[in-house]
């Protein structure tokens, strides 16, 4: 549990670098996918192997089988995937680490030395740490959501090779050196595929929060690109803006000296 809050830590130093849909996914792997496999998923696969039980006595037949049934343990695949999955926000909070360790001694400087007139200036953070998305922090942001889409999908793709998304009560198993076609039985398969649809609805839900969010940032700075931008005639004559704004000023200010 200690590794866990480890990187409970570290993924909770991304709420205030992120958006809301990112908040709402952290939340959803914190409380729907750690705790829940934590707390309760651990103790349900905790007899999964000495619940095997195959019809047989052949030396080996069973282990086999075992193998056969569960190629790697749930367990452990869902552990793969919450690390595989945090990973990309894990490098992106490292990123944001970097850029506002370099800010903050750029700041320092102009504090230090008002005189000289550097050309550049702190542009993603601010004096609290606030770090705005945009420019590089933004491509990063989006690197990492991108990269947490395909391992969702990966993952999801795989547990469906793997195993399926239903756990049969009785596995058929031939391989050698098993004699014959054996039956072997798993230990509450009932509870069990209930935990595995829980995660899997938790890792379909991740990805589309993931989905969501990608479309959220580039609309949004679609949005703000058309804000920020003014009319060809604007940006070409600049003056031209006062005289929309004004139009009588040249006027008036004829009137006023001929007074």
């Amino acid at each position: 549990m200690g590794e866990w809050d480890f990187l409970g830590r570290l993924l909770d130093k991304v709420q205030t670098h992120t958006t809301v849909i990112g908040k709402v996914w952290l939340t959803v792997l914190f409380v729907f996918r750690i705790l829940v496999l934590t707390t309760g998923a651990e103790k349900v696969w905790g007899d999964e192997q000495s619940g095997f039980i195959c019809n047989t006595k052949q030396p080996g037949c069973e282990n086999v089988c075992y193998d056969r049934a569960f190629p790697i343990s749930h367990i452990r695949f869902w552990l793969m995937q919450i690390i595989f999955v945090s990973t990309p926000t894990l490098m992106y909070l490292g990123h944001v680490i970097l850029v506002v360790h370099k800010e903050k001694k750029l700041r320092m400087h102009l504090e230090e030395h008002p005189e000289n007139q550097c050309p550049k200036l702190p542009k993603y953070s601010d004096e609290h740490g606030k770090v705005a998305l945009k420019g590089n922090l933004l491509g990063s942001y989006l690197t990492s959501v991108f990269f947490k889409i395909l391992f969702e999908t990966a993952f999801i793709v795989g547990q469906y090779y793997l195993y399926g998304f239903m756990l049969d009560p009785m596995f058929v198993c031939s391989r050698s050196p098993c004699p014959f076609h054996v039956e072997c039985y798993m230990s509450r398969p009932t509870e069990k595929t209930i935990f595995i649809i829980f995660m899997l609805v938790m890792a379909c839900v991740s990805l589309i929060l993931n989905v969501l969010e990608i479309f959220y940032l580039i609309c949004s700075r679609c949005g703000s690109k058309r804000k920020t931008k003014g009319t060809p005639m604007q940006r070409k004559h600049p003056e031209a803006t006062e005289g929309m704004l004004f139009p009588n000023a040249k006027t008036l200010t004829y009137n006023s000296i001929s007074l």
